[in-house]
C-alpha cells in the first residue's frame, strides 16, 4: 500500500523501545550510509517542493492515522504533548515533551496521567492553546462523524463507552482540565507507555470555535510552525510560516523553508524523473511517496543520484487481506489456500527486489519479535501450489482484489501467481486519497485487499491489538481490523497480555500471538519494506524516520542558501 496505517503495564520500556528500532532502521538501505540523503548546510529561507502522487486522506489530527500524512500533520501544522527526536537511528525513538513540560506525570499505578502545558503556546492567529483544546480534540475522535483515526483513546480512556464525541455538546469526563494548562487522562487500567501515545495526532489541540466537522480536514488550524496559505485539493497544498509559532517552545522543529509548496496528482513515475533531473524547482524538492522500482533502474547504478535516495528500513509489513465476514474468505481453509498460493519471491521482485524489500513471514515485523522472523508455514518464498489445491479442494475461486492504483504490478503479481493454483483474481485498482475510506468501510469491504501495518511506536500492543481485536471493528472508518476478524480467544490473550507487568514476558507473548493469528490467515504477511525516497540535489536534513515507517522528517528538512 502506498502510505500505511500504521499500553498497558508489560510492554517495552523506553530504553527498550530504542532498542528495538535501532535493529530495524539500519542496514541494507540502497541510500548513503544510515538512511539520509543530501545532508549539507540549511539556513532559514527559500521554498521546498514535496511531489506527490496523491492528495491526504485526511489532514484533520482527530482522523489523521495514516503514512506519510500522519508525519506531514504532526511536523508541519500542528503539535502534540509529546513528540519524537528530529534524529536518524535509534536517537529518532527518543520521546521529548512538545506542547507539555515534560513526559506526564503517572500516579495510581499508571492509571492517572496529568501534564502541564508550557507557557507562551499560541495559534496561528494568536490566541493561547489552553488544556481544553487537548481535551477537546481528543473527544472529536470517538465522533462516528469524524471516522479513521487513531482509536488509542478508545481504548484506554475510563468511563468512554458509548461516548460519540463533542460535536452533539456532550464532554468525557475522564480527561480533567482544572486549569487552563493542566490536562488530566483517567485510564480504565495501566497504560505504562501513554507518554508514547500522546504523541499521535489525536493528542493536538483543537480549539471548540474552529470545529468544521468534516470540512476541518480542508483547514486545520495551526499549533505548529506552518500554517496553510491555499489548498486545492488534489492538485496543490501551499504552506507559509506561522509567525505566532514560539520555535524557543520546540524543541524538534527547524523550520527552515519560508513556504512549503506541495503539488499533488502526479504520476510517480514523472516525479521520479524530475527528481533525477534535479533541475530549477526540483533541485529543492522531495518525493512524497516511494520511488517506483522501474525508476530505481536508473538510480541505483548513478552514484551522484543514488548518494540522494534515502532508503530506511521501513519497520512495517505489507500484508494481502480478506474480508473474512463473507465468502469464500470467511472460510479460514480459503484464506490459508490464498496463503500457500502466493508467490511471495514474484511480489518482491515487483517491488523491486530484495534491495527494497525483504519477504514477510509474520504479522510483526522481526524488531518487534526479538529480532528474528517468525515462520509458522515454512513456505518456500515461491508458495506451495499443490497444498494451495488441496486446501480448495477442487474449487475454482473467482474473487476481487481492490488495490491503490500506485501499485499495479504488485497487484499482477498476486494475479499471475494465484492463478496456478486456481483462484482467479479480478484487480480493482481506487485512488489512493479514498483508498483507506473504501475498505474501512463495513458496507463496501472487498474480498481481496492489498494493505500495510506500522507501529504507532515500536511495540507489539501497536501492532497486533489494532489489526486482530474484534472489539475495535466499527461500521466505517475501521483503520486496524479492517478484515472483520473476530475470534474470542485472540481477544482474550490480547487483554492478558496488556495486564502483563513484566517486559519480557509481554513481548514473548506478543510473538507466540503473533504465530496463533498466523494459522488462521485473516491476513498474508507479504514483504517487509524498505522506503525509497529520493530528493533534489539542493535539500538538506534528509533522512528516514524509524518511526513514521522511513518516512522523510518533514521538520528537518531545508534548502540549499547561497
Amino acid at each position: 500500500m502506498s502510505g500505511k496505517f500504521t499500553a498497558a503495564g508489560g510492554l517495552l520500556s523506553a530504553a527498550a523501545l530504542a532498542i528495538a528500532v535501532s535493529a530495524c532502521g539500519g542496514g541494507g538501505a540502497p541510500a548513503s550510509s544510515g538512511g539520509t540523503a543530501a545532508t549539507g548546510a540549511a539556513g532559514k529561507g527559500g521554498t521546498l517542493t514535496i511531489l506527490s502522487n496523491q492528495d491526504f486522506s485526511h489532514l484533520d489530527p482527530a482522523r489523521n492515522w495514516t503514512m506519510p500524512h500522519m508525519d506531514f500533520g504532526i511536523r508541519l501544522l500542528y503539535r502534540t504533548l509529546t513528540t519524537f527526536k528530529a534524529e536518524p537511528g535509534a536517537g529518532g525513538t527518543r520521546i521529548v515533551p512538545d506542547l507539555a513540560t515534560d513526559l506526564g506525570t503517572p500516579s495510581q499505578g499508571g492509571k492517572v496521567w496529568t501534564f502541564t502545558l508550557k507557557s507562551g503556546l499560541k495559534y496561528e492567529d494568536g490566541t493561547p492553546i489552553v488544556a481544553d483544546d487537548v481535551k477537546y480534540n481528543v473527544e472529536r475522535s470517538f465522533a462516528p462523524e469524524l471516522p479513521g483515526g487513531p482509536n488509542y483513546a478508545q481504548l484506554y480512556l475510563a468511563d468512554a463507552e458509548g461516548y460519540k464525541g463533542p460535536l452533539k455538546g456532550e464532554r468525557l469526563k475522564s480527561i480533567e482540565t482544572p486549569d487552563e494548562k493542566t490536562i488530566v487522562f483517567r485510564l480504565k487500567r495501566p497504560v505504562a507507555e501513554f507518554s508514547y501515545t500522546v504523541t499521535l495526532p489525536t493528542f493536538a489541540p483543537v480549539p471548540k470555535t474552529k470545529e468544521a466537522g468534516e470540512q476541518y480536514d480542508n483547514r486545520p488550524f495551526s499549533s505548529g510552525p506552518y500554517k496553510i496559505q491555499s489548498y486545492d485539493r488534489g492538485k496543490e497544498l501551499v504552506l507559509v510560516r506561522n509567525a505566532n509559532w514560539d520555535p524557543a517552545t520546540d524543541p524538534v522543529r527547524k523550520a527552515y523553508p519560508d513556504k512549503i509548496v506541495m503539488k499533488q496528482g502526479l504520476r510517480q513515475s514523472v516525479i521520479d524523473d524530475r527528481l533525477i533531473d534535479s533541475r530549477g524547482e526540483d533541485a529543492t524538492a522531495v518525493t512524497y511517496s516511494d520511488v517506483t522500482a522501474a525508476s530505481l533502474a536508473k538510480v541505483l547504478p548513478r552514484p551522484e543520484v543514488k548518494a540522494r535516495m534515502v532508503g530506511e528500513i521501513s519497520g512495517c509489513t505489507d500484508m494481502i487481506g480478506f474480508n473474512t465476514a463473507k465468502a469464500p474468505f470467511d472460510d479460514p481453509r480459503m484464506r490459508q489456500a490464498v496463503h500457500f498460493a502466493l508467490d511471495k519471491q514474484a511480489l518482491q521482485t515487483a517491488q523491486g527486489g530484495p534491495d527494497m524489500a525483504e519477504i514477510a513471514t509474520s504479522y510483526l515485523p522481526p524488531a518487534l519479535s526479538g529480532g528474528r522472523a517468525q515462520d509458522v508455514y515454512g513456505l518456500p518464498p515461491t508458495g506451495d501450489v499443490e497444498k494451495a489445491k488441496a486446501l480448495l479442494g477442487g474449487r475454482t475461486l473467482d474473487v476481487a482484489m481492490t488495490v491503490s492504483t500506485g501499485e499495479k504490478s504488485l497487484g499482477e503479481a498476486v494475479q499471475s501467481s494465484l492463478k496456478r493454483a486456481g483462484i482467479n483474481v479480478t484487480l480493482n485498482p481506487v485512488d489512493p486519497s479514498v483508498y483507506y475510506d473504501t475498505i474501512g468501510d463495513t458496507a463496501k469491504s472487498p474480498e481481496m485487499f492489498t494493505y500495510g501495518w506500522c507501529p504507532d511506536y515500536p511495540s507489539g500492543a501497536t501492532f497486533l491489538p489494532m489489526l486482530f481485536d474484534g472489539r475495535t471493528i466499527v461500521e466505517k472508518g475501521n483503520s486496524g481490523n479492517v478484515w472483520q476478524f473476530k475470534d474470542k480467544a485472540v481477544e482474550a490473550r490480547i487483554d492478558e497480555i496488556q495486564a502483563m507487568t513484566d517486559t519480557g514476558a509481554a513481548a514473548t507473548a506478543w510473538a507466540e500471538l503473533d504465530r496463533r493469528i498466523m494459522r488462521s490467515s485473516p491476513a498474508v504477511p507479504t514483504l517487509w519494506d524498505k522506503k525509497p525516497l529520493l530528493v533534489g540535489t539542493g535539500v538538506t536534513g534528509a533522512f528516514g524516520h524509524p518511526v513514521w515507517s522511513g518516512q522523510l522528517d518533514f521538520s528537518a528538512l531545508g534548502v540549499k542558501q547561497g
